[in-house]
């Protein structure tokens, strides 16, 4: 039976540190969390009631490391990854995807290594960025339902590189406190973006990131950020922290979307930000010797 929860209850950071101590396999499965309307009794409070919608992200473990991860809304292919960290061009990517469509991943690393497009450690590296950047975002979360299949995993035909769990979870905890401070400097991605000023005179001489030259080319006051994101096959999290660099150099503005409220200031939102409700030891050791149980 699977283990279930919600992410009010226990977070993602508190998972991942009895996946790694209990040394599990299977996979964590992150659904979006649907309002209900109904009130709930829960540890002498009352909250609103959610279910469980579509599913949002999924990672995998296996012996207690994690071997796989993906969201929703992003192409965790091997082509994709290789575009995104800018291993493989747009247009090298395109040609790939024209003539190995059929092919699984771990037939067309074999093909790209043997044509010299990327070594192994390349692929390897890729990956291992890809799957830690979709756990750090998942970290941030802080309602939706979950659950645990134990000795569930990904397809044999996925890449699966073994990362241990313990840096992570510290790295992870030091970007909680960057993800809060980029989500309240920019907390609503139908933003548009232009440049000020002459464009070319700004990124004259500038040095920019993979990431960074793949946003400043949908710069355009008719492009949200949220969808210059997809069409990057960025995170928002991703988008959210390359946004606030190019804006900090002066690269960059916002432009608000018609229609939209000036959004409040930093210090407002951090007045009405609402405090993360504390997990209640009962649920926390329910949830310990249940995972342990599995």
């Amino acid at each position: 039976m699977p283990l279930k929860g919600e992410l009010r209850d226990f977070s993602v950071t508190q998972l991942l540190n009895l996946i790694n101590l209990a040394g599990k396999t299977g996979t964590l499965t992150i659904f979006t969390a649907n309002r209900t309307g109904q009130m709930e009794q829960v540890n002498g409070s009352k909250r609103e009631r959610v279910e469980a919608g579509p599913e949002r992200a999924q990672v995998s473990f296996k012996g207690g490391k994690l071997i796989f991860a993906t969201m929703k809304g992003q192409e965790g292919n091997l082509v994709s990854i290789l575009n995104k960290v800018g291993k493989l061009t747009d247009e090298q990517a395109r040609v790939i995807r024209e003539r190995a469509r059929d092919k699984s991943d771990k037939a067309l690393a074999l093909l790209l290594m043997n044509a010299n497009y990327i070594t192994q450690n390349d692929i390897v590296a890729s990956i291992q960025q890809h799957m830690q950047d979709v756990v750090y975002s998942l970290m941030s979360w802080n309602a939706e339902p979950f659950r645990f299949d134990d000795n569930v995993l990904p397809p044999n035909d996925r890449i699966q590189v073994p990362i241990d769990l313990e840096n992570i979870i510290i790295e992870g905890s030091r970007r909680i406190k960057e993800i809060e401070e980029l989500n309240q400097h920019l907390p609503n991605l139908d933003f548009a973006l232009r440049f000020p000023g002459n464009p070319r005179e700004k990124l004259k001489g500038i040095h920019l990131s993979v990431a960074e030259w793949r946003v400043v080319q949908y710069v355009n006051p008719k492009n949200s950020i949220r969808q210059i994101a997809r069409a990057n096959n960025m995170s928002e999290i991703e988008i959210r922290r390359v946004v606030y660099g190019l804006e900090q150099a002066g690269l960059v503005e916002l432009v608000k979307p018609p229609g939209m409220e000036q959004p409040a200031s930093s210090m407002q939102r951090r007045a009405r930000q609402p405090q993360k409700p504390q997990v209640k030891a009962d649920v926390v050791n329910r949830l310990i010797d249940r995972i342990r149980s599995i």
